[in-house]
């Protein structure tokens, strides 16, 4: 709805602005009620922002490259921000709230930039470039069986959203396909990262120093496996289907490495590739969302798989954390290796995929 009435120049406004007004409250120090209130504005500028620029970048050319930057920047973003709100805290004196100082001072920065970028990307040339006309539209590789034109689209979305795009993203077969598949893996990606410390701790008799650094190791190698094998995958593969099954092929050694192998300096590098290696897996199911939809549905359709995948990131480490409640930390190995082999089972269920073709 934001990009039919106010595109993308909407997105690059509400976006900053939802964090401004969030990180500004949290710089207040307000009672807890308001922080949640507070994170909701975060949470929405975080949404739209995730939907929009995957959807515009994953439908260009060199999608894998751009994507992996992008998705790149967000991994060193999350293992940066810890040791520096840490840093801060432990040895600079600063209170909690006070590192939310530098947040909205990025927010400001995000703003003055993004804004003036996409001033040109209005409503009316998003309806203009992207009509609802199918012949107007450019679908990869023409795989007609890969998405239901909107006269198909399945009554219950129709009924339970009107006659608009994110019915007729729902009513397609690879929408699904790769939300059911995001949230696997952002489960199996945030559960690891978030329960790898404690496990180190508890399991491998590490120090917190060290457990922690296993954890920052971690989220280093999605960051490097995001930029790298961006490159990698439309170079030494047929199409991004054959490579995810071989970086999750990867995953799942590893993590029998990781299982079998009671030795901490071998669980820390086995967790490290894997991050590597789980690095790519999102960009791959966002171009893969991009080449088999038509370009009118993909703002939608990511948008929808981008929320999955949020989900999949909120249920799956409480899931862990309520089994090894019960049953002891020891069973995330077990954990992540069913769930690796689930998503593995998933992408499987794709359509084939248009080789990629790289553009200089």
């Amino acid at each position: 709805m934001i990009h039919m009435k106010l595109g993308q120049r909407g997105i690059a406004f509400l976006g900053p602005c939802s964090h401004i007004l969030a990180y500004v409250a949290v710089c207040l120090h307000p009672p807890y009620p308001a922080l949640i209130v507070a994170f909701i504005f975060a949470g929405f500028g975080n949404g739209i922002a995730d939907a929009a620029w995957n959807a515009w970048i994953g439908g260009m050319a060199n999608a894998n490259e751009l994507l992996g930057l992008l998705h790149g920047f967000y991994g060193l973003g999350g293992m940066l921000a810890p040791l520096i709100a840490t840093a801060l805290i432990t040895k600079a004196g600063w209170e909690w709230y006070e590192f939310y100082y530098l947040l909205a001072g990025a927010s400001f920065l995000s703003l003055a930039f993004s804004l003036p970028a996409f001033w040109s990307a209005t409503g009316s040339r998003y309806r203009e470039a992207h009509s609802d006309s199918y012949d107007e539209v450019e679908c990869h590789g023409n795989n007609i069986n890969a998405y239901t034109p909107p006269v198909q689209v399945n009554k219950l979305m129709v009924k339970l959203l009107g006659k608009t795009r994110m019915a007729e993203a729902l009513s397609n077969r690879v929408t699904w396909i790769c939300s059911i598949f995001l949230a696997i893996y952002a489960g199996a990606e945030v559960g690891l990262g978030g329960w790898i410390v404690t496990f180190m701790i508890n399991v491998r008799h590490g120090s917190p120093f060290d457990s922690g650094v296993t954890a920052t190791g971690f989220w280093l190698g999605i960051t490097l496996g995001r930029m790298i094998l961006g490159f990698v995958t439309p170079r030494c593969f047929k199409t991004e289907k054959h490579a995810v099954v071989f970086y999750l092929g990867c995953c799942i050694g590893l993590d029998l490495v990781f299982w079998l192998v009671p030795n901490f300096y071998a669980s820390a590098i086995a967790v490290a590739f894997m991050g590597f290696f789980l690095g790519p897996l999102f960009p791959a199911g966002v171009v893969a969302a991009t080449k088999l939809l038509p370009r009118n549905l993909h703002v939608a359709a990511i948008g929808f798989t981008s929320a999955m995948g949020a989900s999949g990131a909120s249920t799956l480490p409480f899931a862990v954390g309520a089994i090894a409640q019960a049953k002891g930390v020891e069973v995330l190995q077990p954990f992540i290796l069913g769930v690796l082999i689930l998503c593995l089972l998933v992408w499987m269920c794709l359509p084939s995929l248009p080789r990629s073709n790289i553009r200089i």
